[in-house]
């Protein structure tokens, strides 16, 4: 009886230490946070081990987002997100992070104004591991107030949304929140229900799609990471012509890459997404010099753009042409030169740049892009149209723009090769992708990360522009400003 009884006693604490063991070896573990602030949006990004299951609430009075993390252990990892909110956030006021209960980390995100916030799970893509990201965006898209204002020829600038330069803290103790009553997610990729907790008793859902971003327009001498909607309408209000009716010829100019998406990574450690921003705003100061022109940036910063909301800003934007700005990699760093590329809708026209439009179509995937965000004005503009005037256009202005680069450097392919490149689909606007140089060679490393090359290059890049509207002039709805 006595040998029976310890047995069973002994077995029943051997069953116990092995939930114990494999209830501790199912913790998800933290491995990196980031946290990528911009006008445009703010990105919280965490990272792990394994799928993270996650609930979220949107709290009002004061506005907060709380997302509760579950079977996660709250290590140092995760303990410094806090620390790495900066004063400019215009969205983040400070993060707060502890335990809620156990296996559960709870983060407070205070917000220094009222948001529209989306999150998502991310598979393992390029280096990352398993995802959960947090976008905080606002109710107002500071580029569509800055449209709204040009279109309707106002010239004030509402200056009341300044930002709350709030001190980040560190861990602290969260005993304001109420506890979560949104239904747990059983899945990674399940959508989360929000709730909103306002004043009154009442609750509302909050919409989870993030609303179309619009160009940005930064000034050549901006030394801020972010713009504003003020001096986005500033500029445009500077550049207007003052003939009524008249406008000017407006040059998308698109950095490859940003964020979470670093692009190539170069022999000495350069990044791409750095080299496309550093090219690409020296280009937009060139065509500014134009009074014909002005250049816009679909990124001033380093944050991620989703390939279709590029094509959808240049469009917002009524560009005239498009020109998306990367650099080449190739596992042979013996591989150089320049390479000008169009759209193509009958395949590629190498085995090369059909590898090439693969790599930069899966930017999405390493970026980081909601699947469950449906864009019906994308579906409506990008599915099931003829493109072929306006690649004939894209070929015309990529020849010229080729000629002109291989003045300076040498041409990989000495003719623009075409693809299916996801980023230059705007069924309505010439659009190039213009790979500078390959990063992955030393030599032409070196070369892009050199300003006096880089001048070089946008020199030529606007060469080739010029010389295309001579013998294409724009389309009808764009006039030459008058001097």
């Amino acid at each position: 009886m006595i040998k029976h009884y310890f047995s069973s006693l002994l077995s029943l604490t051997l069953s116990l230490v092995c939930m114990f063991a494999i209830t501790t070896a199912d913790a998800n573990t933290v491995t990196a946070v980031r946290i990528w602030p911009a006008d445009v949006y703010t990105r919280i990004t965490i990272e792990a081990e394994k799928p993270i299951v996650y609930k979220m609430t949107v709290l009002k009075d004061p506005e907060r987002v709380v997302v509760d993390v579950e079977d996660i252990d709250l290590n140092t990892v995760i303990k410094a997100l806090g620390e790495k909110v900066s004063d400019s956030d215009p969205y983040i006021a400070k993060i707060r992070v502890a335990n809620f209960k156990p296996k559960v980390v709870r983060l407070v995100v205070d917000l220094k104004a009222e948001v529209k916030p989306t999150i998502f799970t991310l598979a393992p893509a390029g280096d990352y591991k398993h995802r959960l990201v947090l976008d905080i965006y606002p109710i107002k898209d500071p580029l569509m107030a800055m449209l709204d204002q040009h279109d309707n020829t106002q010239p004030a600038v509402d200056a009341t949304a300044t930002k709350n330069n709030a001190t980040a803290v560190t861990t602290a103790p969260l005993t304001d929140v109420p506890a979560i009553t949104v239904a747990n997610n059983t899945a990674p990729d399940e959508k989360v229900e929000q709730v909103v907790k306002p004043a009154a008793n009442t609750a509302n859902v909050v919409e989870a799609t993030p609303p179309v971003t619009q160009a940005v327009v930064a000034p050549p001498t901006a030394t801020q990471p972010v713009t504003t909607a003020a001096s986005a309408s500033k500029e445009v209000t500077e550049n207007k012509p003052t003939t009524k009716g008249l406008r000017l010829i407006t040059i998308a100019i698109d950095a490859g890459h940003g964020g979470e998406d670093p692009g190539a990574m170069g022999a000495t450690g350069s990044h791409e997404k750095e080299i496309t921003l550093a090219i690409a705003k020296k280009l937009k100061a060139k065509l500014d010099e134009d009074p014909n022109m002005r250049g816009v940036l679909t990124r001033d910063g380093d944050y991620f753009i989703p390939l279709h909301m590029r094509v959808i800003k240049a469009r917002k934007l009524q560009a005239d042409l498009f020109i998306s700005i990367h650099a080449d990699a190739f596992t042979n760093p013996a591989a150089r030169g320049s390479s000008v590329f169009a759209l193509s809708e009958k395949g590629a026209t190498s085995a090369s740049a059909r590898y090439l439009a693969k790599k930069e179509n899966e930017s999405d995937l390493i970026g980081g892009v909601s699947l469950n965000v449906k864009d019906p004005v994308l579906a409506r503009t990008l599915l099931d149209l003829s493109q072929t005037a306006t690649i004939n256009d894209s070929l015309k202005l990529g020849k010229a723009v080729l000629g002109n680069i291989g003045e300076i450097n040498k041409l990989h392919k000495n003719h623009v090769e075409q693809a299916g490149f996801a980023v230059l689909k705007s069924p309505d606007i010439p659009s190039i992708l213009v790979e500078t140089a390959f990063i992955s060679n030393p030599d032409e490393e070196r070369r892009l990360n050199d300003e006096a090359y880089q001048d070089k290059l946008v020199a030529s890049i606007v060469a080739g522009v010029k010389k295309y509207f001579s013998t294409n002039p724009a389309l009808a709805k764009t006039k030459l400003a008058l001097d």
